[in-house]
């Protein structure tokens, strides 16, 4: 009997930040096709954690331990996991010096990895993506940054930071609103209290980028409104994007089988693009 194997490597990278004054880390995995074409660059997939998570989340608690591996050599894709601390949501804060996780993640880190790894170095080969508060994340950033990536994706996002329109318990809301008002100061009035902030007041902004874009959450997860919300709108103004409600709830499992989903939609994209590796 053959055991099925899979060739893609994982090296942990330390990515210091002028921004923040610290350094961070990320873990990258290479595929196998890396070591082999010695000059060929390779398109990147970052990919966010969520809340209360770190930049290992997505190689040690996804049930199958091997999916990154997988993908990264199905589709000869580099895919970067970086640290997000546990509660930024990927925010530039103006209150907190250390937390300036956009400018993180879009420059600091997107420089190391450039020059660390032969990467196609050009928005055409980048694509970001995340899992709740990451999925939030990859959606904010890509909406700030339209230059730098080719497609952006969503598994459970957070897309409103509401945390009136979440239906989780009353102790686990008010934790998380705290937080923002400490990230991001006193809410305004209304349903959307951080507009410029959460995604459901940037429908407008995705539609101007005209970024190729997928989300998607289990019809069982307490983030479903916001999803709801923002696909909405983006069918109203008319925005091309791929949405879609799967059974399941907040967890591993459904984000195991949510990704490779998004990784397919992701790469029809990079080889319209023409920097897929065959």
């Amino acid at each position: 009997m053959t055991l099925p194997t899979w060739a893609a490597r994982v090296d942990t990278l330390e990515v210091p930040s002028a921004s923040m004054n610290r350094t961070l880390r990320a873990a990258v995995v290479l595929p196998e096709a890396y070591r082999k074409a010695k000059k060929q660059p390779f398109p990147v997939l970052y990919l966010l954690h969520g809340g209360t998570g770190s930049f290992r989340d997505w190689l040690t608690k996804v049930p199958d331990k091997t999916l990154l591996h997988r993908l990264a050599d199905q589709y000869n894709l580099i895919i970067v996991t970086p640290d997000g601390d546990p509660t930024s949501y990927y925010y530039d804060s103006p209150l907190v010096k250390n937390s300036q996780f956009e400018t993180f993640i879009s420059k600091e880190l997107l420089s190391k990895i450039d020059e660390t790894y032969r990467t196609v170095r050009d928005k055409k080969g980048r694509i970001i993506a995340g899992l709740s508060m990451g999925g939030h994340g990859a959606m904010f950033i890509a909406s700030r940054h339209p230059d730098l990536y080719a497609a952006a994706g969503s598994m459970s996002g957070v897309m409103n930071i509401n945390t009136a329109t979440w239906k989780v318990p009353a102790d686990f809301a008010k934790s998380r609103s705290e937080n923002f008002v400490k990230l991001l100061g006193p809410p305004k009035e209304g349903d959307a209290p951080y507009p410029g902030y959460t995604m459901v007041t940037l429908a407008s902004q995705l539609k101007a980028n005209n970024l190729p874009l997928i989300f998607d959450i289990g019809v069982d997860d307490f983030l479903i409104e916001g999803n709801r919300d923002l696909h909405r709108q983006l069918v109203e103004n008319k925005t091309p994007h791929d949405y879609t409600e799967r059974p399941g709830a907040h967890t591993w499992e459904y984000w195991e089988n949510a990704l490779p989903y998004q990784v397919l939609f992701f790469s029809k994209i990079l080889k319209a693009n023409g920097v897929t590796v065959l």
